[in-house]
């Protein structure tokens, strides 16, 4: 038999815009129309050869599309979905939520011959029993949707109403209110309930603008099918919900409002961000935390974490922890407060290596934790990180960071077995040594954001607010050869060490005594353009690749030798060589008086081939603005 749509399968759905369970429904498979990528998801029309619906796929179904297991012309059956009205219209929009492939692209559309008297669907309403027997001789056209017991002796409203005065106020809510799936809720959307999982909480954060003072906070839910959103709370909603929200449960919440998300801001994979209000009802299912999944992890390797260098977007790894710092106090500048901080170097199957940052009550509470387990070499899950390229790279945790110790998950177990039979006497380097500028700074960002250095020079509040970042093509011009260009470091978290009483070095930072200590650049160079000049400071990574050679090898050359000669012209080597470098500018107080702070944050050699691209758009450029 040749597969076909269901009859008055939109009828159906027009007739039960919001069905309490989606078993009740008879078979709905509609022919997919019109099919197109309309923002992030896909919208279609929907037909059954006799009505259309405009519809849209969820978000899970993309890869469907993509690989062509959904076509137009084909079929589907719709197993779940949520009637919208459109707003200022007349028109109902179908968000299908679940939904499975009957058939590939089909020749032709499928349309189906109208008639005069079109049998039409009845809905019947619970009877008592003498109707149900008198309704079963009636021959009607329509489709009836009949009872699932064929013998009720009370009506339905009699028997829900019985049910509800035994119920706690959470199952209530749950029967009288269909729960509703994350993927199907819109700003258009009018009443609806969520069952989700609290995966993420943030820290109260208090503000000021011009309308006033005030407190916020977010959390990230995630309901059954794994779907994401973010929630946010201000003033009263905030302290109203901020210590009922507790990591781990779950909740039903209805009465909150949906807007587009802001991509800049958003930490979830979604479209859409919540809003809860003072009014908005939040109620803990605690009995039914089993039915909704863990926080879904999305592990960036550490070998590419990149692209992702002061970026928006919060990344996920695991790793092994290799060792982990005492906690020490960091005074923060904006209100001279204490605030803890841990760092901790995780590495991963790549063999590379990150430091991790834990601040505030991470550092003190699972920072101890990890500290009195580090010689075993713990397994960690992080998620919600910020990368930065402080130290070339490095991670910090926010006020949402979830850690997780040895967590009982596949990828734990495979990368502990590595650890064990090979990693442990495996080479680590450091994250920040074996990236290029390009993918450590982000994707062409030597060429997206090029200025002269006169544009840095001529602005002297740039960095005031926060760090500005730029690229330049520059030579370095002079090398002081008297200065102190390095620094005795710790091996393990190369901060700078003590010579200890008798032998060895202290690390205030690992709070331990080691035999020997590495040397690492901390230098100060002019580097100069056409337009101008400036001093700039470069750390280890960075000169290296300026000078040629490590610390070790300079200060050999230096004091080994006693070739005095031989370490200046291992400098002068190293002037009036065209480099592309990426600078931070901050601004820095001195003597009462505000100075612009210029780091290198990452040096590459010119790339002939896209350094002429990039000219040759920058003529383009120039030709179109004299000309116009």
């Amino acid at each position: 038999m040749a597969k076909s749509v269901s009859q008055d399968a939109i009828s159906t759905i027009l007739a039960n815009p919001s069905p309490d369970s989606p078993s009740d429904l008879p078979e709905i498979i509609v022919q997919v129309l019109d099919l197109k990528l309309t923002g992030n998801r896909y919208t279609f029309t929907a037909s059954d050869g006799k009505m259309k619906l405009r519809a849209i796929f969820p978000s899970n179904m993309s890869t469907e599309i993509i690989t062509g297991s959904v076509q137009n012309m084909g079929l589907v059956k719709i197993l779940d979905y949520t009637l919208n009205d459109i707003p200022n219209k007349s028109e109902k929009y179908l968000i299908v939520t679940k939904c499975e492939v009957v058939s590939s692209a089909l020749e032709t559309e499928i349309k189906a011959e109208i008639k005069t008297e079109e049998p039409g669907i009845v809905l019947k309403k619970p009877k008592f029993e003498h109707e149900v027997k008198n309704e079963a001789k009636t021959d009607l056209n329509g489709i009836i949707l009949k009872p699932k017991q064929e013998m009720v002796s009370k009506s339905a409203a009699q028997i829900v109403h019985e049910q509800r005065e035994n119920m706690a106020p959470v199952a209530r809510m749950a029967m009288t209110r269909r729960v509703h799936p994350l993927v199907s809720l819109n700003p258009y959307q009018g009443n609806w309930t969520i069952k989700v999982r609290l995966t993420s909480k943030g820290n109260m954060r208090t503000y000021k603008n011009a309308r006033g003072e005030g407190c916020v906070f977010n959390v990230e839910l995630t309901d059954e099918d794994g779907t994401q959103i973010q929630a946010t709370m201000f003033n009263e909603a905030a302290r109203k919900f901020y210590e009922k929200f507790l990591l781990g449960k779950v909740y039903y919440i209805s009465r909150g409002t949906l807007k587009v998300a802001n991509k800049q801001f958003k930490t979830v994979k979604n479209d859409y961000e919540m809003t809860l209000n003072e009014n908005s009802v939040v109620e803990e299912a605690s009995d039914e935390e089993t039915f909704i999944p863990e926080a879904k992890f999305n592990f960036v390797p550490i070998d590419q974490l990149g692209p992702y260098i002061n970026g928006r977007e919060l990344v996920d790894i695991i790793g092994i922890v290799q060792s982990v710092t005492a906690v020490s106090n960091i005074k923060r500048k904006i209100d001279n407060e204490n605030i803890p901080k841990r760092d901790m170097i995780v590495a991963d199957e790549t063999k590379k290596t990150v430091v991790v940052s834990l601040w505030n009550e991470l550092a003190n509470n699972v920072g101890q934790e990890l500290f009195d387990l580090a010689d075993k070499f713990p397994v960690v899950a992080i998620k919600s990180l910020k990368v930065s390229d402080f130290q070339g790279v490095s991670l910090s945790t926010l006020g949402k960071t979830k850690v997780m110790i040895n967590p009982d998950i596949p990828e734990a177990k495979k990368l502990r077995c590595w650890y064990d039979s090979e990693g442990k006497g495996s080479s680590m380097a450091n994250i920040g040594m074996g990236l290029s500028p390009s993918s450590r700074t982000g994707a062409r960002s030597m060429y997206t954001d090029r200025v002269s250095l006169s544009h840095i020079t001529g602005n002297p509040s740039l960095g005031d607010e926060k760090p500005a970042f730029f690229s330049i093509k520059a030579f370095v011009s002079l090398i002081r050869p008297e200065q102190a260009m390095w620094y005795c470091a710790c091996k393990t978290c190369n901060k700078k060490v003590t010579e200890a009483p008798g032998s060895g070095y202290w690390c205030e930072g690992c709070q331990r005594n080691d035999e020997e200590c590495n040397l690492r650049y901390i230098m100060v160079s002019k580097i100069s353009d056409t337009r101008g000049e400036v001093w700039v400071s470069a750390f280890n990574e960075e000169a290296e690749k300026i000078i040629g050679c490590s610390a070790e090898e300079l200060s050999k050359l230096k004091s080994e030798q006693g070739d005095i000669d031989g370490y200046q012209q291992k400098l002068k080597e190293a002037t009036w060589v065209p480099h592309l470098f990426r600078v931070s500018v901050t601004q820095n107080e001195y003597n009462n008086e505000k100075r612009q702070r210029i780091t290198v944050r990452a040096v590459a050699p010119i790339n002939f081939a896209e350094e002429t691209k990039f000219l040759i758009e920058d003529i383009k450029k120039m030709i179109k603005i004299l000309s116009s």
